[in-house]
């Protein structure tokens, strides 16, 4: 600003590398006049690998400068592209997300087939679907990190015997209907955040490609409108909020947030046919706010108990013929039942203990589904 006799400065925080160096190459680019990175592409891949040797032969691939940040971090680097790539591991997959800034779209595409040359023999084809996990950090910012999961949980009807015509009629009917809000009530390890994963891969299945899901369990960032319209201006097929006790009491008992999920539900601003999922530990929020759970807003509000004994032991026997083992003693398996009555997450783990003793450990080969003893809500 040659001809200004006033100065300005700018203080930008970044919690990424890579956002540090590609938009000081953008502000260079924009003080000399040019163009430098015109296109921009982000990949996801999921694979069959430890994330520290997949990224060690991407890494030293002469088609780019790399910099390893950390094991989850790196940059790929040439003078025709930028490349920030981040991984983790989920369960016994890795899963990776690479930002692309190139100067052409031949450019773009080179990158991605030389990725994928790495990536192709381990690549997990599966349905999967993408979570946002959304968080309010220390300085009262909104960030969030992408997490890829597979599509392949295995809901059995006998283990949600309140679903009248089963587990896949009632979500094909929730994905069907207009209504976008669905209400998940009940104590941990009942299966609330197992069905929340089956709609999430239904999506996937249904679209043809992975579903987004927009997901957060931290009460905070829904004390500010970022996160609405992050979901009301995005691409996320659903919004998930676990933990949600506070948020679904009535606006008459001082609840100041909920009026945000109102508007986005069926409200002046909506949701475009994308799905609101809440879930709540607490077995009996009766007082739900009328017009969260309204018809034409709400399509079900489900109330998650723990299984009496005999539904126990038909779940029990149904997941003990599919593993070829011999019937187990629920009493005997689970001897703290309290009052007979049993949580999924007890009875999948003890099919799991009886499973792991009467199977080899050669078995388990690397890529196996895992049994379904471990929601989310209990990993967390």
């Amino acid at each position: 600003m040659t001809n200004s006799n006033f100065g300005s400065s700018i203080n930008h925080d970044t919690w990424n590398f890579s956002q540090l160096i590609i938009k000081s190459r953008f502000a260079d680019a924009l003080n000399q006049g040019i163009s430098r990175y015109p296109i921009y592409r982000q990949l996801r891949y999921a694979a069959r690998m430890e994330l520290e040797k997949l990224f060690d032969h991407i890494a030293l691939d002469s088609a780019w400068r790399s910099q390893r940040i950390n094991t989850y971090q790196m940059l790929l680097d040439s003078d025709s592209f930028f490349v920030s790539a981040s991984g983790g591991r989920t369960g016994d997959y890795t899963s990776c997300t690479f930002e692309v800034w190139a100067n052409s779209l031949e450019q773009a595409k080179k990158v991605e087939q030389t990725l994928l040359s790495h990536i192709d023999p381990v690549r997990i084809t599966e349905p999967m679907f993408s979570v946002n996990w959304n968080f309010l950090t220390s300085k009262n910012d909104l960030a969030s990190a992408e997490i890829e999961e597979l599509a392949n949980d295995v809901l059995h009807d006998e283990a949600y015997p309140f679903l009248d015509k089963g587990v896949s009629h009632f979500i094909n009917r929730f994905l069907d209907a207009e209504e976008s809000v669905l209400v998940l009530q009940g104590l941990p390890g009942t299966g609330k955040t197992r069905l929340i994963r089956a709609i999430l891969g239904a999506i996937s299945k249904r679209r043809g490609e992975k579903a987004r899901a927009l997901y957060t369990g931290d009460m905070r960032a829904l004390e500010h409108d970022e996160i609405f319209v992050k979901f009301i201006t995005g691409w996320d097929d659903a919004f998930v909020i676990e933990d949600a006790d506070h948020l679904l009491k009535p606006r008459a008992h001082g609840n100041e947030h909920l009026h945000r999920f109102l508007s986005i539900a069926d409200g002046v601003v909506r949701s475009q046919g994308r799905k609101i999922i809440f879930s709540t530990n607490l077995p009996n929020v009766s007082d739900l706010d009328d017009a969260l759970v309204r018809p034409g807003r709400c399509f079900a509000r489900l109330s998650f108990l723990k299984l009496q004994r005999a539904e126990a032991q038909r779940l029990t026997d149904k997941l003990c013929k599919a593993k070829a083992i011999a019937p187990i003693d629920l009493d005997k398996a689970i001897p703290d039942a309290t009052k007979k009555r049993y949580s999924l997450a007890q009875v999948y783990k003890a099919i799991s203990a009886v499973s792991a003793e009467n199977s080899p450990i050669e078995d388990f080969l690397p890529g196996d589904s895992p049994p379904e003893d471990s929601p989310i809500e209990d990993s967390k």
